[in-house]
């Protein structure tokens, strides 16, 4: 059962579920894509590689994700990004290694740049990211965007994305994308004072591997590596896929 934190204060409290596995060494943490979950098919790959190896490991669900509460219209990055936040300080007592799923992969640099500003001794060893859609409410979403969607994002507040993931669409809002500009990373250096490992499907037809090259560029201070796979899609969940994650985290971490 997963155990539950509240984060936020007054009316923007929700409560949040989270499953943290007991081990040695650096905890894991999972940090999953957009509209995903935290019972999704890598975490619990990476789930069952901490029950073999005795690795501690956290996973959980943002707001309007998965177990968690809230409805998924009033995400933003912000919000989300909060979320992570308090599931470290709660259950992640000493520096992590963060895997970074999609767009968990922009919460994750996210996450190590507050926390080299707030709590710089519990900022992580490492990270591994999978596909990671750094500012992708900007450059994935507004700018390919036509001006007929745009349009209706500024005047009705939102946009029912199809989703090739999913019956339901993706209902993107107006105050995620304007959210999303509050923290966009590239233009300037990235650090994140440890090693670095991407993960990247050159099929992929959400977050182009040309996407991942950008994101190397502008990690210049840190140990970083990048597998490119050439047959690999958005999801990387094929099982030699899969074991390429557990390598690259065993290898991090």
């Amino acid at each position: 059962m997963p155990q539950i934190i509240s984060v936020g204060h007054g009316p923007d409290m929700r409560r949040i579920a989270v499953l943290a596995r007991a081990g040695k060494g650096p905890p894991v943490v999972w940090l999953g894509g957009f509209k995903s979950d935290m019972r999704s098919t890598k975490a619990a790959i990476l789930d069952d590689w901490a029950e073999r190896t005795g690795r501690a490991f956290i996973r959980f669900d943002y707001s309007g994700h998965g177990e968690s509460e809230g409805p998924f219209e009033d995400g933003t990055i912000s919000r989300w990004l909060e979320d992570a936040l308090a599931v470290l300080v709660n259950h992640v007592p000493e520096p992590p290694v963060l895997v970074g799923s999609s767009m968990g992969g922009w919460i994750a640099l996210l996450a190590i740049r507050e926390l080299l500003k707030s709590s710089p001794d519990r900022a992580p060893v490492g990270l591994v990211l999978i596909a990671p859609a750094t500012d992708f409410t900007e450059r994935l979403m507004w700018d390919r965007f036509p001006d007929d969607i745009r349009q209706m994002v500024l005047e009705t507040g939102a946009y029912r994305r199809p989703s090739a993931y999913s019956d339901d669409p993706y209902i993107i809002t107006r105050g995620l994308i304007e959210d999303g500009r509050r923290h966009l990373l590239f233009g300037s250096p990235i650090r994140t004072g440890c090693p670095v490992h991407i993960l990247q499907g050159m099929e992929d037809p959400d977050v182009p591997w040309q996407h991942a090259l950008k994101l190397v560029e502008h990690l210049p201070g840190d140990s970083v590596s990048l597998t490119l796979i050439n047959d690999g899609d958005h999801r990387l969940s094929r099982p030699e896929d899969l074991e390429k994650l557990i390598a690259a985290v065993e290898g991090i971490a």
